[in-house]
């Protein structure tokens, strides 16, 4: 910290009766009063100096009886502290300067007009100088000097030092952007950090610790800063283009840690009615105060892709729904979540309701908004396997036609999600769903607004999906069959993995639909394969007869179903019909959807049969099993 000394004569200020006054063999003959103290001072040592006392004496006329001429001074900036500072220069007493009451003293020696014109050598030069050639030539002294001005905005704004301080910070980080040998951050572990004298010499030996380097050295500094006038440094810092995107993100990120705490605590006072006990404000200006410095953070966010986590990006996102964010900052930070979306977690996405209009635990909607925006880059990609179709006579385009388009992706990757990309994003959706499947106010039409919004190719397994509909299947056990079957029709059978099938085939809050599905196609790879095909478990021929009674009107009992011997092409042709018959009971669901869902889309045997589903016929000794 640099300093600076004015002034040869020791202090002679003393207190007597609630008046400051100055030891002196002369009488005084002035009493000036700043701001409710009075201070009992001589006319010529302070009038020689002081420009606007002179014109002040001039025009005010003091009663004939009184000895003493009387000046107001109201509106002073910087308080007794910064005018006795002047007043001890007037008498030639000896004054400290530093970046902690620099500012004060400029603005009270330009109110008092202390310029050259009146002396040579006045103390507005003598701030000036030392402002220029000391303070704002140090890392420290500039930050603690553009940290005082926020106690005097306008008269440093109009002296320019706010802006100088500013420019002299930025210079310093644009010049060494990843040198930490100025790091005020450091100093302070010291014993004290250093301090030096205007003129160079050094009261402290430098710490080592400020030799190091590292990354976003200035960071920690700038974070003391309020909003405003961090807000400033980093537009100059981010305009010199010589700063990595990354620190900038990493700056940002230090600053929302050092000002934006847990905002949650807010939400829940609010909720009980509590204002916070570490502000005498109201709740609503503490809101307003932090939705202010969450705004100007978002401003900031640099342009490039991964400059911030996304895990920062959603937590800036839930901050903004507990804080009332303006609606144009959310979907900023929407469109930045949705172009690195795949490096999301599970428990990122997790952002709570806004308080005052949320339902539902989570916000649902807001992550739906990334999800469409995540879509919407650019053209979708071609899948690496080919997609089902509705029609029997369409065929897989040439491997020439599949090429030209990967390399039309390629020219688009920058505005554009890759596969790998939506492969990452289907596995985050599905655990995604598992998570708010347990919200017992979750609307299944939300639910399979999130399950569909992800393309069918992106999906390699369904075992994910699976688990969420089973989730969402035991925490609302009042659907009827019709809405466990439209919340079903997002489940692709045929993606299943072994251990989902056993389970799907056992599961009792599925529709029977579902456990036919799971049955057929392994029936039906099994054909294709030529494996041997067992025979169907007891429970599931009981439940085939019992969901689907003869049409002629005959009776005939679950136990003659069961008797009678099944080929395979018989058992085939029979869940064919079971599939075929419940998707006519469900006929006014299916129109409108996808081809995928119909009974002719769900009978085409794949073409690279699995054989990894007959371990499932083998368990059919398990007569304990439950369907």
């Amino acid at each position: 910290m640099k300093f600076m000394k004015l002034g040869s004569r020791p202090d002679t200020f003393y207190t007597s009766e609630a008046v400051r006054s100055v030891s002196s063999e002369v009488s005084s003959d002035l009493i000036v009063q700043v701001k409710g103290s009075r201070y009992l001072l001589h006319k010529f040592p302070l009038l020689s100096k002081c420009l606007r006392l002179q014109r002040l004496c001039s025009e005010s006329q003091s009663p004939e009886s009184s000895q003493h001429q009387i000046v107001q001074l109201p509106d002073f900036p910087g308080g007794v502290e910064a005018f006795e500072l002047c007043a001890k220069f007037c008498y030639g007493i000896t004054v400290t300067l530093s970046a902690y009451n620099i500012v004060a003293a400029r603005c009270a020696a330009e109110y008092l007009q202390m310029t050259e014109e009146v002396e040579k050598g006045n103390l507005i030069f003598k701030l000036e100088a030392f402002l220029n050639s000391c303070i704002l030539q140090g890392w420290k002294d500039a930050i603690v000097t553009l940290q005082s001005t926020k106690a005097f905005p306008l008269w440093s704004e109009d002296l320019g030092i706010t802006g100088r301080c500013i420019d002299a910070i930025a210079s310093k980080v644009l010049a060494h952007p990843t040198k930490m040998n100025l790091s005020r951050s450091y100093s302070r572990r010291g014993a004290g950090g250093d301090v030096v004298s205007c003129n160079g010499s050094e009261s402290l030996r430098h710490s080592k610790k400020t030799s190091s380097s590292g990354k976003g050295w200035w960071a920690e500094d700038l974070a003391e800063l309020s909003v405003d006038l961090y807000w400033r440094t980093m537009i100059a810092i981010k305009s010199g283009v010589r700063v990595p995107a990354n620190l900038i993100g990493d700056a940002l990120r230090i600053y929302a840690a050092r000002w934006l705490p847990n905002v949650s605590k807010y939400a829940k006072s609010e909720e009980s009615n509590n204002p916070s006990e570490e502000s005498t404000d109201s709740l609503t200006d503490i809101f307003s105060k932090h939705a202010l410095i969450l705004e100007s953070i978002i401003s900031l966010l640099p342009p490039e892709k991964s400059a911030v986590s996304t895990g920062f990006l959603l937590k800036l996102l839930k901050a903004a729904n507990i804080l009332r964010a303006s609606t144009a900052s959310k979907a900023e930070l929407s469109s930045r979540i949705a172009i690195q979306l795949e490096d999301a977690a599970v428990a990122d996405l997790l952002i709570p309701s806004e308080p005052h209009k949320g339902f539902t635990i989570y916000d649902v909607d807001a992550v739906m908004t990334i999800l469409e925006q995540f879509m919407m880059q650019g053209q979708p990609s071609p899948p690496t396997s080919p997609p089902r179709r509705t029609k029997d006579f369409e065929r897989r385009r040439s491997r020439s036609a599949e090429n030209v388009d990967l390399e039309f992706q390629e020219s688009r990757r920058s505005s554009s999600a890759s596969h790998s990309s939506k492969l990452k994003v289907a596995k985050l959706v599905d655990g995604y769903l598992q998570e708010i499947a347990r919200d017992p106010n979750l609307p299944m039409s939300k639910f399979i607004a999130v399950a569909e919004s992800i393309p069918d190719f992106a999906r390699i397994d369904h075992d994910d999906l699976y688990r969420a509909i089973d989730i969402y299947l035991k925490g609302h056990q009042e659907l009827n069959k019709t809405e466990r079957k439209r919340l079903c029709r997002t489940l692709d059978c045929r993606k299943l993995s072994m251990e989902a099938c056993m389970h799907a085939a056992q599961n009792e809050l599925l529709p029977l639909r579902v456990v036919v599905q799971v049955l057929f196609f392994e029936q039906a790879r099994a054909t294709v394969s030529g494996a041997h095909i067992t025979e169907l478990p007891g429970n599931i021929k009981a439940l085939l007869a019992k969901a689907a009674p003869p049409e002629d009107g005959t009776k005939t009992s679950a136990a003659s179903f069961t008797a009678a011997k099944m080929t395979p092409n018989s058992k085939l042709s029979t869940l064919k019909m079971k599939l075929a018959e419940d998707d006519e009971l469900d006929g006014n669901f299916a129109a409108g959807k996808d081809s995928r869902t119909t009974a002719k889309a769900l009978c085409v045997a794949p073409n690279r049969p699995k054989k990894m589903f007959s371990k499932l016929w083998s368990s059919r000794n398990c007569a304990s099993q439950r369907i």
